[in-house]
């Protein structure tokens, strides 16, 4: 599939990280046109490109930045999503740890059209080489004058801040992640009040994710024509796939939006692994339900077409599953991670994550009864739509969509006390 890579199109150059090499490779000329424009031009310019956010969300980053108040009293403050916690993804990783500079860029971008006169960039704690490659580009840019009182000679004052994480999954979620540079609980807010009007500090307050702020400069410097070029009507521009699971390529893939799952499956990440055959994909994320292999047939990899399936495209991360897979372990394992990183402000959350997990747990180890499938049915409404955030709804996505669509797995189980993917398939599912 031939197009122009966005994300990636200098990810090859050996040392993208310092700044004289992404200067050579057409590095800050975003930034140049950006600031010879007025910064409300800057953001008809993002918002004209379509670009969506792409920490999960996908709403559309221009409009999300219009949301900011224009005349204020208080200081507005950028912050950077780069938490990354959920399983399944690795694509903010890549882009901090090779080429830094073009998130700082957007950022530097992204804080001139909106007025921003400090950012944070909030970094998942475990990522140390991102950390270290982020703040030696930043100390770059205030030695060249790209950063602090006048940037670029032009007036605008600009500092940013790395804030390291302290391995909070919920952190990700952008309220939790202000209570957190606030020196608080990292517990998400109700809203309203949001961000937009009273985030960091009680402050007017952009959120937005690496991977957005990424793509700004390639769109100030070549335009949202050129940009709407790819992708879709509704999800123009590319994106990055991060696919783990049972492939034999897995790895980060930036392609158009819209793409077909069967293209990135077969032609890059070299088909289902060891011969196999697909069982099912969980297509963005582990907070959103798995689609079975005839659901993927013919499913196109963009916002609308992924939630016309009963799916959501969320941060593009792919998790693959083969015909092996046992799905009730797979289901145990990600219910577990939500049992435990849930930060226990909302009840449906705190117990309901956990009598998930125990469920399942007994399932899967031979202590399963019938009755147990009943009650996981009548506890998920109860944790949807119920809670501050939706971690809550994050754990019942996968579990709901696989006691759907494979419950003979479940009934087995139960029925043979035990699992049969451990007991190399000495009976079958019926």
């Amino acid at each position: 599939m031939a197009f122009e890579k966005v994300l990636y199109r200098n990810l090859h150059l050996e040392r993208l990280y310092d700044m004289d090499v992404y200067l050579s490779s057409d590095g800050y000329h975003g930034l140049a046109a950006a600031l010879e424009r007025k910064p409300d031009e800057v953001i008809e310019e993002v918002k004209a490109s379509g670009l969506r956010g792409r920490g999960g969300a996908g709403f559309p980053t221009g409009v999300k930045w219009g949301f900011l108040p224009k005349v204020t009293d208080k200081p507005k403050y950028l912050c950077v999503n780069a938490d990354e916690g959920e399983p399944g993804t690795f694509k903010d990783r890549e882009l901090m740890e090779k080429d830094p500079h073009s998130l700082l860029e957007g950022m530097i971008i992204a804080g001139y059209a909106l007025g921003v006169h400090k950012a944070f960039l909030y970094i998942r704690g475990e990522y140390h080489l991102a950390i270290e490659r982020c703040q030696k580009a930043i100390d770059q840019l205030y030695a060249r004058g790209y950063l602090g009182s006048n940037v670029c000679g032009k007036g605008f004052a600009l500092d940013i801040i790395i804030h390291k994480g302290a391995g909070a999954y919920i952190c990700g979620e952008e309220t939790a992640l202000i209570n957190s540079i606030e020196g608080k609980r990292g517990e998400p807010r109700l809203k309203p009040p949001f961000p937009a009007t009273s985030g960091l500090w009680a402050c007017p307050t952009v959120v937005n994710n690496v991977e957005t702020l990424c793509a700004v400069p390639w769109i100030l410097a070549y335009g949202a024509k050129r940009y709407r070029e790819f992708g879709t009507e509704k999800s123009p521009g590319t994106k990055i796939f991060s696919v783990s699971g049972c492939v034999s390529k897995p790895g980060n893939y930036e392609l158009p939006l819209g793409t077909p799952f069967k293209v990135l499956l077969e032609d890059y990440c070299g088909g289902v692994w060891k011969g196999k055959k697909l069982k099912g994909v969980i297509p963005g994320g582990s907070s959103v339900p798995l689609l079975s292999a005839a659901e993927c047939e013919d499913l196109n990899l963009d916002y609308e077409s992924v939630q016309a399936r009963g799916s959501l495209l969320g941060c593009g991360a792919v998790i693959v599953y083969d015909e092996d897979v046992c799905v009730v372990e797979a289901s145990l394992r990600l219910a577990e991670f939500y049992a435990h990183e849930s930060c226990g402000q909302c009840a449906p959350c705190r117990e309901g994550t956990h009598w998930l997990a125990q469920i399942l747990e007994r399932i899967e180890h031979g202590q399963g009864r019938p009755e147990d499938l009943p009650a996981i049915e009548a506890l998920l409404p109860h944790m949807k739509g119920m809670t501050i955030c939706v971690l809550a709804d994050s754990a019942a996505a996968v579990v709901e969509s696989t006691l759907k669509k494979f419950r003979n797995e479940y009934e087995a189980h139960i029925k043979h006390k035990g699992c049969p993917h451990k007991k190399e398939k000495v009976f079958a599912y019926a």
